[in-house]
């Protein structure tokens, strides 16, 4: 099957009381579509609502991809076959990117469709750039492990390799458990490996910090259930 259709990936704010970061021409992306595959509908219709008031939103398609994306991937490809613009929307920060979307993406591509990447915040690499750590070469590493033994071992694997290859390591906790990875990296790391906390990017009450774990031991942030992203450069 081969579409003429465009799908859009609509980045979403990643605090409701931050709109400003959202650049005014994704509106314009927003009144091409005609279907919706968002992670949370219910913010979704908010979201878009709060962009363009004048939005109709029952005159929209609406299907909810959170932990249904595979199960959603042929409604999906029966929309482009039908010719719909499509526009595919996570909960916050850029679909696709530690959000749902990269299935409906990669089927897209296969089905011929055209796909546009709109611009909009990303808290990876808001933090990356905001860090003072090594910007060339870094990875992404998503969540680590619950069990306390096995999350110490990755962690200290993920310093020595960040030592060994100059490399910045980034990685992210459920929120409720951000103290208790903030207390395991003090026991973990080596006195010299600096660590960046950020916490409620783009809000008011914004946090972004980088210090060696020698220094965080003096004191550390209370993020308990508060969105955080932490980078890792062992020197």
């Amino acid at each position: 099957m081969k579409t003429s259709s465009n799908v859009y990936l609509i980045p979403a704010y990643l605090d409701e009381q931050s709109p400003s970061v959202i650049p005014n021409y994704i509106i314009d992306s927003v009144k091409k579509c005609q279907v919706f595959f968002t992670e949370n509908e219910r913010s979704a219709r908010r979201y878009l609502k709060s962009l363009w008031k004048e939005m109709v939103i029952d005159d929209y398609e609406w299907f909810t991809i959170h932990k249904t994306e595979e199960n959603q991937k042929a409604t999906f490809l029966q929309k482009l076959k039908e010719g719909k613009t499509v526009g595919i929307i996570s909960e916050a920060g850029c679909p696709g990117v530690a959000d749902p979307g990269q299935i409906l993406v990669e089927a897209a591509h296969h089905a011929g469709a055209t796909i546009k990447p709109l611009v909009g915040p990303s808290s990876i690499l808001l933090t990356l750039m905001a860090s003072g750590m090594n910007g060339q070469h870094f990875q992404f590493v998503g969540y680590l492990p619950v069990e306390q033994s096995e999350k110490m071992k990755i962690i200290r694997e993920l310093e020595n390799e960040s030592r060994k290859k100059n490399c910045t390591q980034i990685f992210i906790e459920t929120p409720y458990r951000n103290n208790q990875l903030m207390e395991t990296m003090l026991k973990t790391c080596q006195p010299s490996t600096k660590l960046c906390i950020a916490a409620n990017l783009t809000s008011a009450n914004e946090f972004i910090r980088t210090k060696p774990i020698n220094e965080w031991k003096k004191h550390l942030p209370d993020l308990h259930k508060q969105p955080a992203i932490f980078c890792l450069l062992a020197v």
